[in-house]
């Protein structure tokens, strides 16, 4: 069911998705997941948004998906009236869509929330869950993220990863790209440095009980790999695992066994959070 939420910045698109009637016990959490796309594409529709959803909602969860405001720089456009600027969209929009869209889920849902991400919605998550844990919001009973980037500039990649590295992503997710990727993001070099942009290297201890899971041959596992150490280190609860043999955005592919793979990681981690809230 296609719906709309209001936040800072206007109308944001969500898609609620219910389990079949019975799955769900009365106790089930609400899961907010948010799809990746480097933070300028993605939609909805897509298999990592749409097919993510579909698997949650049929294991027995209650889950909404985030049309978030896609990161674009300033153009110039011609309208009937001359010429004018094109506002760019930068942080802190989109993660000020997740934020709240993740409040109104949580006035509404009865149960707890538990707030996902995968790739660049995995770092906008995260930015979530620590400005929600800074706004004095309930707590989230849990979080997930999936190859996620958590790091304003890619951490150095060991040599056993870089040979780990196959396929046409060896080119686009070298470290300058990912990091001006993250300024195009971010859209001012002070912003990057900002915990709410990016979580990784910033004060973690409010993180809830944390769910990684990463890509073997990918450059982001520097990243996630760290992130989940430091997660560790500030007392968090956290479970890293890492598919062996899988590429970035295996949950963007539902036909390939990674896929698979990854979902039942991600709904037995669930299930075992909703086990120890009830």
């Amino acid at each position: 069911m296609d719906r709309i939420i209001e936040g800072l910045h206007g109308s944001i698109p969500v898609r609620w998705y219910s389990p079949p009637v019975g799955t769900a016990s009365v106790k089930s959490a609400t899961i907010v997941w948010i799809h990746g796309g480097g933070f300028f594409r993605g939609s909805l529709d897509q298999p990592e948004s749409h097919e993510v959803a579909r698997t949650l909602a049929a294991a027995g969860f209650t889950v909404v998906t985030v049309a978030y405001r896609l990161a674009r720089i300033s153009t110039i456009r011609r309208s009937p009236n001359g010429f004018g600027r094109s506002p760019g969209v930068h942080y802190p929009v989109p993660v000020d869509d997740v934020v709240a869209v993740v409040r109104e889920v949580q006035s509404d849902s009865p149960n707890e929330v538990i707030l996902g991400g995968a790739s660049a919605g995995a770092c906008l998550s995260a930015g979530a869950v620590l400005r929600l844990a800074d706004g004095g919001a309930d707590a989230l009973v849990g979080a997930f993220f999936a190859y996620g980037l958590f790091h304003a500039a890619l951490p150095k990649r060991s040599r056993r990863l870089r040979g780990r590295l196959r396929g046409p992503r060896r080119f686009v997710h070298t470290p300058m790209l990912l990091n001006l990727t993250n300024l195009y993001y971010a859209g001012t070099r002070t912003a990057l440095a900002e915990p709410h942009a990016f979580a990784g290297g910033h004060a973690l201890q409010n993180f809830p009980p944390t769910l990684m899971v990463d890509a073997d041959r990918d450059s982001m596992r520097s990243s996630g790999g760290q992130f989940a150490q430091e997660l560790s280190a500030a007392g968090v609860a956290v479970d890293y695992h890492v598919l062996p043999g899988t590429f970035h955005a295996f949950l963007n592919r539902p036909h390939e066994p990674s896929f698979t793979d990854g979902m039942r990681l991600i709904i037995d981690w669930a299930r075992q959070i909703e086990a120890k809230d009830a």
